[in-house]
């Protein structure tokens, strides 16, 4: 219906690529300013995709230490320099990870499509120094409690970025269907299928279902390793977002139903007739008496 639409203005609006270069940004290190919330974006309003304010990219550029604190906040290290940064062992680091002490803020495939995962440096730094996590840092042997997690096999790296991901893809959500899509980006198709039998409601979700950080072309085993990572596998969180996705459908139906095709009406036959039945005779032009007695009648011509 007309008015059911708000349309938002943001004002002057820069690429992303334009946004790193005036903030003396590499791509990467932009999307993961975005990523974490740091800096705003907004929807192009021509349909290409996020674009960054002006008045954000002021904003950021004016802030104390620019662009040297900008940077030490998106800064990311793996386990070997995670490890320094923490002053642990590396196999400790790597233990602390699985257990989910730690959170990776993002991950990348190397040449052998192993899972490398990256951590923010800054993050490791306030862990380190919160006197609360001495004994899982500095303790000769892990506290029990989670020494039975790692002999169990726990490894909750993967659930930890999902749920880091899916804060980032929520965020920049504008309506209920754009949260509905984060939301379904976590669940496999039966599950969704599940949730959402319609198949004109599961289109119209999809098309708000983004997929997996770029990692190499769809179908290739860099894009299939980075959908696994993707989706949910634990029953808990898979339970979570099921719950969460259908209550974020129904506010989506009640602002905006999925748009259906509009049903035609194919036209009745003229004559409905069994099959095998002869077809009816077209009706000819009337030549009864009227039409015979204007052929007799004589012409009268007026005096």
């Amino acid at each position: 219906m007309p008015g059911d639409t708000i349309t938002k203005t943001y004002g002057p609006a820069c690429t992303l690529s334009r946004a790193a270069r005036e903030l003396g940004l590499k791509r990467g290190e932009l999307d993961l300013d975005v990523h974490l919330g740091l800096i705003r974006t907004v929807p192009d309003e021509g349909g290409g995709g996020r674009r960054v304010p002006r008045s954000e990219i002021d904003r950021v550029s004016s802030g104390d230490g620019f662009p040297d604190t900008l940077l030490d906040r998106v800064k990311v290290v793996g386990t070997t320099e995670g490890a320094t940064v923490m002053d642990v062992p590396a196999g400790r680091f790597t233990r602390l990870a699985r257990l989910g002490l730690v959170v990776p803020a993002t991950f990348y495939l190397n040449r052998y499509r192993a899972v490398v995962w990256l951590y923010l440096a800054e993050e490791l730094k306030r862990f380190a120094a919160d006197e609360r996590n001495a004994s899982p840092l500095n303790d000769r042997r892990m506290p029990e409690g989670l020494r039975c997690m790692l002999d169990a096999g726990v490894d909750l790296r993967r659930r930890n970025w999902r749920g880091r991901h899916l804060g980032f893809l929520l965020r920049k959500a504008d309506d209920p269907w754009e949260r509905a899509g984060a939301l379904a980006a976590f669940l496999d198709p039966v599950q969704i299928a599940e949730i959402v039998p319609d198949p004109y409601e599961r289109s119209y979700l999809n098309r708000f279902r983004p997929g997996p950080p770029a990692s190499g072309a769809p179908g290739s085993p860099s894009a299939l390793i980075a959908e696994r990572i993707m989706t949910a596998d634990d029953p808990d969180e898979i339970s979570l977002l099921c719950a969460d996705l259908t209550a974020v459908l129904e506010e989506a139906r009640r602002k905006r139903p999925a748009p259906r095709p509009t049903a035609q009406r194919a036209p009745a036959p003229a004559h409905p007739r069994h099959p095998g039945s002869p077809r009816p005779l077209e009706p000819e032009p009337p030549r009864g008496l009227f039409s015979r007695l204007r052929r007799r009648s004589p012409r009268v011509t007026a005096p």
